[in-house]
């Protein structure tokens, strides 16, 4: 079981952006939907799914990456039309079986395809009808492609449709490298060119270009900021109290991710502790909003119980009250929509 407390102003902010938010955690297993009542009051669905991570969705289309399969879900709802008072309802209409590759950060390019980050092998990849990935890039410091996590690639920000900027937590060429280089190892990558444009990071998160600007999480420290590209220096904006992952905009906000410190190798000795400690804070699950004018943390949703860690936050632009269909339930036998004749596939 698990608990959802809300700042006093978190819905009327839902209402007021006219969006919807959703959120994965793999640590429980869960897809979580967050909208809004008809009569104002908040909505929380939630599907499971076996250690779902990375998110991207457009309102319509949905995709997010589990523990062996990557999944595609399309709205069955008509517009305008609603069931049992939900105006979306996403079903998994595609899944790829790509094998456990530890899949973190997932987006669709200019041409529709899906990219992901593969971060057992330190690649970005595809899909493909035959294997289990078809890799397309990979950082220039790993001389092999191999099953090993050795600099634990995990974040890509899009610009105009491509891949433009990963978060890797080291530059580390050996398997499992990063566990030793959490502090102050981490880096962004261009991708176009290779440049290692930013270093000095401590477990960097959740990349995204928003305003023409290169935004992410520098979640060992728990500071949301952004990188000056011109000298590469990461600026942070706004401390959050938590293990920062997930990162979405919506107007003059950030929608951010955050997770309690599990009490193991990966998170100790970061810190964030020292961070927390000096602000005499202790480390929070949910999602908060920061106004991007500002850098205050103006609303925020906790979640308190089993829920204890998120990956990934998107934000459902247009959408008030979204839904999901499983695996665990009848109701994916019985939702059937039919396609017009001489429709793309």
């Amino acid at each position: 079981m698990f608990d959802a407390l809300a700042s006093r102003g978190f819905t009327s902010w839902l209402h007021e952006q006219r969006l919807s938010l959703a959120f994965t955690t793999y640590q429980a297993g869960k897809l979580f939907l967050i909208g809004l009542q008809p009569e104002g009051r908040l909505s929380i669905f939630e599907r499971t799914f076996n250690r779902c991570l990375g998110l991207w969705g457009d309102g319509q289309t949905l995709w997010m990456t589990s523990l062996y399969q990557l999944w595609r879900f399309e709205n069955a709802l008509e517009p305008g039309q609603a069931a049992n008072g939900f105006d979306r309802i996403y079903v998994p209409q595609v899944g790829y079986v790509t094998g456990d590759l530890d899949i973190h950060d997932v987006s669709v390019d200019a041409d529709g395809r899906v990219v992901f980050v593969n971060t057992l092998f330190g690649c970005l990849a595809t899909t493909s009808e035959k294997h289990s990935f078809i890799p397309l890039w990979q950082p220039p410091f790993l001389t092999k492609l191999a099953a090993e996590d050795r600099c634990h690639l995990n974040g890509l920000a899009m610009e105009n449709g491509r891949p433009a900027y990963v978060t890797c937590v080291s530059q580390s060429d050996v398997a499992d490298g990063w566990r030793e280089r959490r502090r102050d190892g981490g880096c962004v990558i261009d991708v176009r060119t290779n440049e290692i444009i930013t270093t000095g990071l401590s477990m960097p998160h959740s990349p995204r270009l928003y305003r023409d600007e290169l935004w992410l999480l520098n979640s060992g420290t728990g500071f949301f900021g952004k990188i000056d590209r011109a000298t590469g220096k990461f600026e942070p904006l706004t401390f959050c109290p938590g293990y920062l992952r997930g990162l979405s905009f919506s107007g003059d906000f950030a929608i951010v991710g955050l997770s309690q410190c599990r009490e193991n190798r990966t998170f100790k000795g970061l810190n964030l502790d020292e961070n927390l400690k000096q602000r005499d804070a202790d480390p929070h699950c949910g999602v908060c909003v920061i106004d991007l004018r500002s850098g205050d943390l103006v609303h925020w949703l906790w979640l308190q119980g089993v829920v204890n860690e998120l990956y990934d936050v998107i934000a459902l632009p247009g959408v008030r009250r979204p839904s999901a269909l499983g695996f665990k339930t009848d109701e994916i036998r019985r939702t059937i929509t039919i396609g017009s004749p001489g429709e793309s596939p």
